[in-house]
C-alpha cells in the first residue's frame, strides 16, 4: 500500500469534489476509498467501512487514477449503445420533445422501447429500450409525472375577477359563519384501476399534456365547508340534474339539522339561517333551468356560484378528492364495496387526513382557496 498522505493537495480536492458532486454512486465510493487509503487506512478497514468486497476495494485503490477521475468509472457504464452517432442521439433529443401525435402515432407517450423503435425505423441503428434509457440519463433526462394543463383554455380576466369576489366571501364565511357558509361542490370518481401517466423529462422540468379521464367504479357527490373543512359525501350511481338536486336536499337539510342543534327553530331557517353559498364548476346539469327553479323554491338559502371555466384550481374540494385518491392508490381492494367502505371513512368520518395548504398536482394550477 502507497504511504500515508501520498495524495497531491490538488488530487485530493479533485477527489473530494468527486465524492460531493458525482452522479455515479460508484465513482463516489471508489473515490472514497482512495480518500480513506490516504488516510492510512488499510484495504480491510475500507472495505468494512464501506461493506463492500476486500477485492473490490483492492483493485480500485491499485488501478484509480488520483488524476483522472474517468479511470473510476465502469467501462459498463458506457452501455453497449456504441452504435449511436452524434445525428442519432439529436434526433433522439428532438423526438422526445414532441409528441407522438405529431408524428403521426395514436398513442400519447414516449416509452424508452417506442423510442428505439421508432429512430430504428428513421436511422438503421436498432438499440434496446435499456440502451436508449441510459442515453437519457446521461441527458439529464428522467421519467416524471406529466402535468396536467388547462392554462390554453382558461380566461384570465374572467379568473381574476372570480378570485377577487371569491376572497371576500370566504373572509365573511371566517369570521362570521352564522351569516355565510361558503361550500365548495363537485363529483368524481374511484376505480380499482388507477391510471399513472409519466413522460421522459430533463430534469427540473415538466411536460403539459392533455387530460384523460377514466370512469369511476364508485361515483360521489360531495362539499367541503370553507370555515372549519367539514366534509359531506354522498355516494351515487351516476351524475344527472335530479341527483345532483337530491345530493343538494341532503346537504340543506344536515345544515338546517346543525342549526336546529344549536337552539334555533326550524321554522325560522329560511329567514334567519346562514346563506349557503355552493362553489362548483359549469357542469350542464348544474345549470338545467329546472334544476336552478326548484332550489330558488324549495333551498332558499342555497346560493350556487359557478367557477369560471376550466378552473378547478380554485375548488377546495379538489384537495380533498386528489388525497383520497393518493391514499388507495397503492392498495388492493378485492371488491367495489370495500373501495366504498374505505372511502366512507375516509371522508364521511373523518380519517382522510388532509394538507391543506399544498399544491394539488395535475390540476392546471395550484388550489388557491386554502
Amino acid at each position: 500500500m502507497p504511504v500515508k498522505r501520498f495524495l497531491k493537495a490538488e488530487q485530493r480536492e479533485n477527489l473530494q469534489k468527486a465524492v460531493r458532486e458525482s452522479d455515479c454512486a460508484l465513482v463516489r465510493e471508489r473515490a472514497l476509498m482512495l480518500l480513506l487509503m490516504n488516510d492510512g487506512k488499510t484495504y480491510i478497514e475500507i472495505s468494512e467501512f464501506l461493506g463492500c468486497g476486500l477485492r473490490t476495494v483492492v483493485y480500485w485503490c491499485v488501478h484509480g487514477d488520483p488524476d483522472n477521475i474517468e479511470s473510476l468509472k465502469d467501462k459498463r457504464a458506457n452501455g453497449n449503445n456504441s452504435k449511436t452517432t452524434d445525428e442519432y442521439v439529436q434526433l433522439l433529443m428532438e423526438t422526445i420533445e414532441k409528441l407522438p401525435t405529431e408524428l403521426g402515432y395514436e398513442f400519447g407517450r414516449w416509452t424508452a422501447a417506442r423510442l428505439a423503435t421508432y429512430l430504428g425505423e428513421k436511422t438503421g441503428i436498432k438499440l434496446s429500450g435499456e440502451q436508449i434509457r441510459r442515453i437519457l440519463l446521461k441527458k439529464k433526462y428522467v421519467y416524471l409525472w406529466a402535468k396536467y394543463s388547462l392554462e390554453d383554455k382558461q380566461d384570465l380576466s374572467k379568473r381574476a375577477a372570480f378570485k377577487q369576489k371569491l376572497e371576500g366571501y370566504l373572509e365573511v364565511s371566517k369570521s362570521e359563519p352564522a351569516k355565510l357558509q361558503v361550500w365548495f361542490w363537485d363529483e368524481s370518481g374511484f376505480s380499482l384501476r388507477v391510471i399513472r401517466r409519466k413522460n421522459w423529462i430533463q430534469k427540473g422540468q415538466r411536460k403539459k399534456v392533455t387530460g384523460q379521464r377514466s370512469s369511476g367504479k364508485v361515483n360521489i357527490m360531495g362539499a367541503v365547508r370553507f370555515h372549519d373543512r367539514k366534509r359531506m359525501c354522498f355516494f351515487v350511481e351516476k351524475g344527472n340534474g335530479d341527483i345532483f338536486y337530491q345530493q343538494l336536499q341532503q346537504l340543506y337539510e344536515q345544515i338546517k339539522q346543525e342549526w336546529v342543534e344549536q337552539g334555533n327553530a326550524s321554522e325560522d331557517f329560511t329567514k334567519k339561517g346562514p346563506k349557503i353559498m355552493i362553489i362548483l364548476d359549469n357542469a350542464s346539469y348544474h345549470k338545467k333551468k329546472i334544476i336552478l327553479v326548484e332550489i330558488e323554491k324549495n333551498l332558499p338559502n342555497i346560493q350556487l356560484y359557478f367557477l369560471p371555466p376550466y378552473s378547478p384550481d380554485y375548488n377546495l374540494i379538489e384537495l380533498v378528492w386528489h388525497s383520497a385518491k393518493e391514499y388507495i392508490a397503492h392498495r388492493l381492494f378485492q371488491s367495489v364495496e370495500q373501495l366504498k367502505n374505505l372511502l366512507d371513512r375516509l371522508l364521511n368520518q373523518g380519517e382522510l387526513i388532509i394538507k391543506w395548504h399544498r399544491k394539488v398536482k395535475n390540476k392546471g394550477n395550484a388550489v388557491i382557496a386554502s
